[in-house]
């Protein structure tokens, strides 16, 4: 099954026919097409999500592409499309009323922007590049903690609630 999704993949520049700018996204909802455009900023979200936005403002933008966190590894280091025209293909769909496409594989880009580069290897997916795998800014049991128990806590009488 995974390989007829690569092998779909692949075939996708064959059958996409010409790029299409942006304007047109909002024409061809549900449609497998190829969309030309310059990535105008590279903007990664609080979850890993990179959005790559075609406008300056991308609430008014005709387009989207969204890479989610987990499909970083299969893509490549998306920052490096910044002010890049890329050629991306699949499926136009609608999420909250906006077009976009959701880049999964590395496949779905020709031209110039197929070139990117893999991530740095110590780059963390899940804390956008922050950490690498094993190096954490504190330990929980090297932090001191900040709240002291008392050493003798009061004492309550049989059938007494205690308060909290």
């Amino acid at each position: 099954m995974r390989f007829l999704a690569i092998l779909a993949l692949a075939a996708l520049p064959c059958y996409a026919g010409e790029c299409l700018p942006i304007s047109e996204a909002p024409k061809k909802i549900g449609a497998v097409v190829c969309i030309r455009g310059e990535v105008v900023k590279v903007a990664p979200s609080r979850t890993g999500t990179h959005f790559l936005n075609f406008c300056t403002n991308w609430r008014e933008c005709p387009f989207n592409v969204v890479v989610f966190a987990k499909d970083l590894r299969q893509v490549g280091d998306v920052r490096q499309l910044q002010g890049k025209t890329i050629e991306i293909h699949g499926k136009v769909r609608i999420y909250s009323g906006r077009p976009e496409m959701i880049l999964s594989d590395s496949r779905q880009l020709s031209g110039e922007a197929a070139k990117i580069p893999p991530l740095p290897k110590n780059y963390d997916v899940e804390r956008k590049g922050r950490y690498s795998v094993g190096q954490f800014p504190g330990h929980p049991s090297k932090r001191k903690k900040s709240r002291s128990s008392p050493s003798n806590p009061p004492e309550t009488e049989p059938g007494e609630p205690e308060d909290r």
